[in-house]
């Protein structure tokens, strides 16, 4: 008995066909009775002696009712021999699976599969009879668009392929499960096209997630990525994109990219992924070509922008010989109490605040504390003395410019080189500001994707008709023959 409480029948690990034994070495194994949603009950099935285990919330009490009425209403002499026999026979249900090895079991129990031991079978049968609980599928918060789809992933991972089979109806769509995390065992599904991706990279992939040594994955995607890609963390330009809108990543799918899904994440994660890959929005493609390249070029010069416009401020301001007469309008108007750099630098610290005070404030609050910190923090800001109006201006600009990039990563990334070039400037002048663009630059040009590729293709290695594709939408081509 001892062997079998530690799962050791023969050193097999496996299922021993008695019924008193196997529910003995579960109960040791899932402490059974200490937690309440861990339910199991006795019954019989064909005369013999059967029990059943499932987790409260997870199952379908109406659709178990019937399964159950309809394998306890087996008569003995119709009963059959094994499990196989009974799962073509008399199992009424589609998603039905055998398995013999506890591991194989107690994962699939534990993730909501409804489990049946029957006495002298040495598989047990596994119902897919889950259902999570789940939110509707409404457009996302962040991935809102001006026209097209309003439906987004949730944090269940069959939804969410779902949405993507909703949309890819080819039997060429690859969507594969896998798993990570020693105890969490977290749900990963990788979404292809298996005539159109790359196959080494894929392989790639799927190893390095098989040989993922973590207890859990806690923070879902990101724990992933991190996973996936360790090198180079100081480098903060994004390695991958994210999305929770279905048709990005379907499109991402078409275009022979790779999409990863993980379980309790209501977003999808593209790779590999360029410069290009993460400014492009699904905007740009839900109207006319020219509407759409207005959009996409703006995007561009916006982000461009948002990194030159404080650094080369300040610069001017420290060599005001170098402005034209016609623009000396843009000088400070009042003397500064303090100097520039520490303006810019306290109000990139001041942005960060109201941006984490505004996730945390409560929907009823956020309007009428929006106004008053415009209202009472800015006016004051600039009357009491602590910062320029010029410089209010600039920032506030930067602030809400940042906001025309989808992507959080990307936003970051070039507010951490805004401030390093800032830093730079203030300390060595017109050389530090050409030094802080150079760092900039070479950060974009020497980052690699996870695929290893030019993080800047098709700029790197040259490829017009593709910088022509990524810089001007195009009208989409049409379907081969």
């Amino acid at each position: 008995m001892s062997d079998i409480l530690n799962g050791k029948e023969n050193g097999s690990g496996k299922m021993t066909g008695s019924l008193r034994e196997d529910m003995a070495y579960l109960k040791g194994k899932l402490a059974l009775g200490v937690s309440f949603d861990l339910v199991y009950r006795v019954i019989h099935i064909g005369g013999r002696e059967a029990c059943i285990y499932f987790i409260d919330g997870f199952c379908k009490d109406e659709l178990m009712q019937k399964i159950l009425q309809a394998l306890m209403a087996i008569t003995k002499e119709d009963m059959p021999a094994d499990a196989h026999e009974m799962s073509k026979r008399s199992m009424p249900y589609v998603e039905v699976d055998l398995k013999s090895d506890w591991e194989d079991i107690i994962n699939f129990l534990l993730s909501g599969v409804f489990v049946i031991l029957i006495d002298g079978y040495t598989q047990a049968i596994l119902i897919d009879s889950r259902t999570y609980p789940a939110r509707s599928v409404t457009e996302p918060d962040k991935d809102k668009v001006l026209r097209g789809s309003k439906d987004g992933f949730v944090e269940t991972i069959v939804f969410n392929t779902a949405l993507i089979r909703r949309r890819i109806r080819s039997t060429d769509l690859r969507m594969e499960m896998m798993s990570a995390g020693k105890t969490s065992r977290t749900d990963i599904a990788i979404c292809y096209m298996d005539s159109r991706v790359d196959k080494k990279f894929l392989a790639q992939i799927k190893e390095r997630i098989q040989n993922i040594q973590v207890d859990a994955l806690t923070m879902n995607q990101e724990s992933l990525a991190e996973c996936l890609y360790k090198r180079k963390w100081y480098n903060p330009f994004p390695k991958f994109k994210y999305t929770e809108r279905p048709d990005t990543a379907a499109a991402q799918v078409l275009e022979g990219n790779i999409v990863i899904l993980v379980d309790n994440s209501p977003s999808a994660m593209i790779m590999p992924t360029s410069i290009f890959d993460v400014v492009e929005e699904a905007d740009d493609y839900y109207f006319p070509p020219i509407t759409g390249t207005y959009l996409r070029l703006s995007r561009f010069l916006i982000a461009i922008l948002t990194y030159f416009v404080t650094p080369t401020f300040l610069l001017l301001m420290n060599n005001r010989h170098y402005i034209p007469g016609s623009f000396s309008f843009i000088t400070l108007q009042e003397a500064e109490n303090i100097p520039l750099i520490w303006q810019f630098l306290i109000l990139e610290l001041a942005i960060d605040g109201l941006r984490l005070a505004a996730v945390n404030t409560p929907n009823m609050l956020s309007t009428p504390l929006s106004v008053m910190a415009a209202i009472i923090l800015g006016e004051q800001a600039i009357t009491s003395g602590w910062f320029n109006g010029e410089v209010v201006l600039y920032m506030a600009f930067v602030a809400l410019a940042s906001y025309t990039q989808q992507n959080y990563e990307l936003g970051y990334a070039l507010k951490f080189m805004r401030i390093l070039t800032l830093i730079l400037t203030a300390i060595f002048d017109l050389w530090g500001y050409i030094a802080g663009v150079a760092i900039c630059l070479l950060a974009i040009v020497t980052n690699r994707t996870v695929s290893h590729q030019s993080y800047i293709y098709p700029l790197i290695p040259f490829n017009w008709k593709k910088i022509k594709a990524r810089l001007i939408r195009l009208r989409l081509p049409d379907a081969k023959k």
